[in-house]
């Protein structure tokens, strides 16, 4: 019994680790990639969807390739029960697939004209937007302590984006102001498409019996589907000029296995990590990511109003999921 209990608690500080790994490293690998000074072109954001999307799907059909035994013809039977027998069931998961490769497109904008540390801290209001949609679409009530939380987290991030005043040059000033400020609407518009399709998605999945794997290759397909349209509308001259692999390194790829993997990753821990524990991971990932940030990237200096905003929304976080259940529960996307 005690080395039951042991065994349990040594899972859970494990998965908080790999939580604070997990969402660190893909932020902070993302901003660097972003950032990076090469004498090529820079890799294109939308083919990194695309390609995080491939391998999602690859991933989870690997998952229902073991359900079903390791039978070949079993999961060919199975796919195409489900996915090409169910049209509409499956055309379901169009509205959350487009939702997602905007979102993702979009948190490449964010950290191309944010720091890590203020993406980190900003990108907390997914909890906000999640918890509205779930009581709007779901019929969820909030406890008073999480309305509270949600409170501080609004206060928390309007303090952390509070401009300041800094020295140097006027016309660099300006640069960076606006460059902020396109890096912050990409954040905000990505933590609404992240609040609705969450919550469209587990609405869906709760509607139904398939499993969680099934449900994600369908919408791997639409993703990749509607990431491949974007790539080619926004970047088609480029990609016909340098072809899709254009700027990649060892770092992209990095980066493409992470945000294809890190959902799965994250999947596998909740089932040992609880409520608060996922809270502290985010504090904690939000501290790791402002401390290299600072030391190693040495593209963010921080503020006093940034330390008291970041702490109000660490509280918030820990509060939200303090000795209740979520507003909604654990959404199983294969995703940042």
């Amino acid at each position: 019994m005690v080395l039951s209990s042991l065994h349990s608690l040594r899972l859970k500080y494990v998965s908080l680790g790999v939580l604070v790994l997990q969402t660190t490293s893909l932020v902070l690998t993302m901003r660097h990639s972003r950032t990076l000074k090469e004498d090529g072109p820079r890799y294109l954001a939308s083919s990194a969807v695309v390609l995080a999307e491939v391998l999602k799907v690859l991933t989870c059909t690997l998952f229902v390739f073991k359900d079903c035994s390791f039978n070949v013809q079993s999961m060919n039977q199975l796919l195409k029960e489900e996915i090409v027998n169910k049209p509409m069931e499956t055309m379901k998961l169009a509205i959350p697939a487009g939702i997602y490769t905007l979102q993702n497109n979009l948190l490449y904008v964010a950290l191309s004209n944010l720091d890590g540390a203020t993406y980190q801290v900003t990108y907390q209001l997914k909890i906000l937007t999640t918890a509205l949609f779930c009581v709007s679409m779901l019929g969820r009530s909030l406890g008073l302590h999480q309305w509270l939380s949600l409170l501080l987290l609004m206060a928390g991030i309007v303090l952390v984006q509070w401009p300041t005043e800094s020295g140097g040059d006027p016309e660099q000033k300006i640069l960076t102001a606006g460059s902020q400020f396109v890096g912050l609407m990409a954040v905000l518009a990505a933590c609404v498409s992240s609040g609705f399709a969450g919550v469209y998605f587990e609405k869906i999945l709760k509607e139904t019996k398939q499993s969680v794997w099934l449900r994600n290759i369908q919408l791997g397909l639409f993703s990749f589907v509607f990431g491949l349209i974007g790539m080619m509308i926004y970047d088609g001259q480029r990609v016909r000029q340098s072809g899709i692999f254009q700027g990649y390194n060892s770092i992209t790829c990095t980066v493409v296995v992470l945000q294809a993997l890190g959902g799965l990753v994250v999947a596998v821990v909740i089932k040992y990590a609880d409520n608060i524990l996922k809270g502290f991971a985010t504090s904690l990932s939000i501290i790791v990511s402002a401390l290299i940030s600072y030391f190693l990237l040495t593209d963010f200096n921080p503020t006093g109003l940034f330390f008291l905003g970041t702490m109000l929304v660490m509280a918030s976080t820990i509060l939200y999921s303090y000795k209740c259940k979520p507003a909604c529960v654990s959404i199983i996307k294969i995703e940042t």
